[in-house]
Order: C-alpha cells, then structure tokens, then sequence
C-alpha cells in the first residue's frame, strides 16, 4: 500500500485546503495522474499520484485544510479498478437472493414494508453500479465540468477506460451541460433565522481570500501608509496610440496600450527615486537594483498580481506582451507560483472599472503602488490661458512614509506626469 502525501510547494507555502478530489475511491490511476486540487494562498496547484494503482483511501474530505507532509491518500498498488465494488455489489445480490427465498408469502400489509426495503436495496446497488464506472481522472475531472454522467458514456479505449476525449466526445453530441449544478447554488439562502430578522446566505471565504484579507489589514497595520495624487493629460498619449496602434499590431501582435506608457514611465520614475522601489527588512533598507513589476489583475477568486520580469529591459511590445500573458494565465487560474513572487513595484488600473479615484493598498513588502483611474475629459486651462476639453486620468502614489518622505513621493508622481504628458521623449528614452 503506497501513501500520497501533501508534496513541498514553495518556501512560503506550508499548507492548503482541499479543493476538489479529481478521483474516488476504487478508481485507476498512473503515476503521474492528477488525483486532487490543492487551493493555496497564492494558486491552485494539482497533487499527482507517485505510483501506479488503485485508489484504496481518501483520508482527507473536499474543504479540509492540509499541511506539507500530511498522508491524504493510499494507492493499493497491485489492486484492480472496481474490484471493490463488484464484491460488495454481488455480495449485496446473493444476501438480497436468500432473504426472497426465505420470505414466505403474507398478507399486503406484511408486503409493504418487504418491498420498500427491496427498493432502498435496489437503489443502493444502482448506486454501486455507477462507481463501477472506469475513467481516468482527467475525464472524471472535464465530466463533472461539463455536467455529464460518466455511466451515459461510451469508451473507445479497448479495456473500456474512459477518457477526456471521450467526454468532449459526448457533449457535443449532448444538449445536456451544466444544468444540474446551477439549482444547487441559487438554494444556498437559507431561511433559517440566526441573529439577522431576515433570511441571509452564508458562504465560507476561500483560502486565497482570507489570505487577501489578512495581508491587506497587515498592510495599513505595518507600515505607515500615505497617498499622493496628481492629474495627467492623456492626450499626446492618445494621439501617439492612435497613430501607431495598426502597425504596431501588424509588426507585434499585440495592441498597444495604455499599461506599456505607464510601465515604462515608473521604471524611468524609479530608477530617479530608489527608495520607492526598496523594502524594509529589519533594520535595514533594501534598494532593487532590478525592475520586476507586479500587476494586478482582478480574478473571480479575487485580486492577484503577477510579475512581469525586468521591465527595464523590455521594449513596449515586450511589456504588453508581458502583461497580456500574466493576466490570460491569471483569468484562466494557470498562475504559476514564480508567476507570483519577487515583485519590486505594482501598479494597479482601477480605470478599467470606472474607477476615479481611490487609495490603493500597498503589496508588502514593496512601499509603492501606482493606481491608475478613468479617463475623463474635463476643462483645463491651458499655457495660454485658453479653456480646453482634454481626456485627463488622476494617478495615486501610495508609499510607506518610513523610509519615503512626502518630498520624493510628489516628484516620483510628478516624473511619471511629465513622461506621459511627452510620451515621444519616453519613446526616445525608453
């Protein structure tokens, strides 16, 4: 009997929660096979079988948290798929045999109660027939995605294993998706009345939340956080897009936008101002002499900020294509925990929810986020004393006022303002 234990992740993760099992008890697997989902502070990552086998034991429930190390699960290595539940099945129909043969024939009413356990009996061995159902667990896995009963499926595989190609095989063919699912979650309200006068639904925040939560509040509690704002006209940024955007597209592949301008102004910024682009460790101060910039992406299981690698030395293709990849990855939960760690600055665009102002919090321990807002356009008077319609965007600069005064902070904002207001100079310079 082989165990599967909870494998080393990362240096800064200890411990998970079981998200979802990908296998069940009796099922086949190979070494190599991804058998559940582990849910971490930072990602989800899959823990695969280390031998080949049966599915002998699941010793941890979907929800329950784990640490490195922690046996969740036992392979019966010289064990056959199923062969559990046909001896319990048959030996379920030789007891269910004798009892009709012993049973003498009654009256109705001494009938009734014989032919509701028959039925109890015959639906536990429906049930049972159904797990006897051979697939790996990546089909097991793309069936419950797409709502299919495995027992409806019909395998090419020789030796009657289902698998993935099977399942996608099956619901084009079917109308049938993910229907049974939805009902589930809309009854989640309860009614039942705690210290709420009216019905409230409770529903327990995911591990990545809570740690989101907690390292937000430590934060605001750790460092001495303040914000500065400025205004930035956007309109030479504007016109510069709009003037490259179709060849820029062609020679690249990737559009050109708004986050490139704005990658490339706060390393120019930085490199000016390097204590913004430092840590506190103990005592001491650390200064970064490389540019890896954190952005943040908004996800369904809430906000993320993965790295892009050395900005300084990337042309504007390379940050969009950058920052293109990390947040495809983040959407489609394939975040990587390098993909994750080692940033020296974030930047954050609320803008693209509307946002017009706000204060973001800083990503410990980094002492500087750049927040990005709505484009606007609003009355600017201009050097000439002419009142003009320009598409104006406020930036936010929040900073650890322990090692950033107040003085550095408005120049590192002002910096990126003069770069994005004379976009062709960062071109040059860049």
């Amino acid at each position: 009997m082989k165990e599967i234990k909870v494998p080393e992740l990362a240096e800064s993760i200890t411990e998970g929660t079981i998200a979802e099992w990908l296998v069940k008890k009796g099922d086949q697997v190979e070494k190599g096979d991804p058998i559940l989902e582990l849910e971490t502070d930072k990602v989800n990552v899959e823990v695969n079988a280390d031998a080949s086998g049966v599915i002998a034991e699941l010793l941890k429930d979907e929800g329950e948290d784990v640490e490195v190390g922690d046996v969740i699960a036992k392979v019966d290595e010289n064990g056959e798929a199923g062969s559990s539940n046909e001896d319990s099945s048959s030996d379920k129909d030789q007891e269910e045999e004798k009892q009709e043969e012993k049973q003498p024939k009654q009256e109705e009413q001494e009938e009734k109660p014989a032919a509701k356990s028959n039925d109890k009996q015959d639906t536990s061995s429906e049930k049972g027939n159904k797990g006897e159902v051979i697939a790996t667990p990546a089909a097991r896995k793309r069936a419950r995605e797409l709502g299919i009963d495995l027992s409806e499926i019909s395998a090419r595989d020789p030796l009657g294993r289902i698998r993935p190609e099977d399942v996608d095989a099956a619901a084009s063919s079917s109308s049938q998706k993910d229907e049974k699912k939805a009902p589930k979650k809309e009854k989640k309200e309860s009614s039942e009345k705690t210290e709420f006068e009216k019905p409230v639904e409770r529903e327990k925040m995911s591990r990545r939340r809570q740690t989101i939560a907690k390292r937000l509040v430590e934060a605001q509690q750790t460092s001495a956080m303040l914000t500065t704002f400025n205004e930035v006209d956007m309109t030479n940024v504007m016109k510069l897009r709009s003037e490259r955007k179709e060849s820029f597209m062609k020679k690249h592949d990737v559009k050109l936008g708004f986050m490139s301008f704005f990658t490339k102004a706060a390393v120019g910024a930085l490199k000016e101002f390097p204590l913004i682009n430092a840590e506190i460790q103990g005592n001491e101060v650390v200064k970064k002499k490389f540019y890896d910039i954190g952005m943040a992406v908004s996800t369904e299981e809430g906000l993320v900020v993965p790295v892009v690698r050395d900005a300084d030395r990337l042309d504007f293709a390379g940050i969009e294509k950058g920052i293109a990849d990390v947040a495809t990855k983040a959407r489609n939960k394939e975040l990587q925990l390098e993909d994750l760690q080692g940033g020296s600055f974030t930047i954050t665009n609320g803008g693209i929810f509307g946002s017009m102002l706000s204060t973001p919090i800083l990503n410990s321990p980094q002492v500087g986020i750049l927040g990005l807002h709505n484009i606007e356009k609003r009355p600017k008077v201009m050097p000439d004393d002419t009142i003009q319609a320009r598409p104006m965007m406020y930036i936010a600069l929040s900073y650890d006022h322990r090692i950033v005064d107040g003085k550095e902070a408005v120049q590192f904002l002002r910096r990126i303002k003069e770069m994005i207001e004379d976009p062709y100079d960062l071109l040059l310079e860049g």
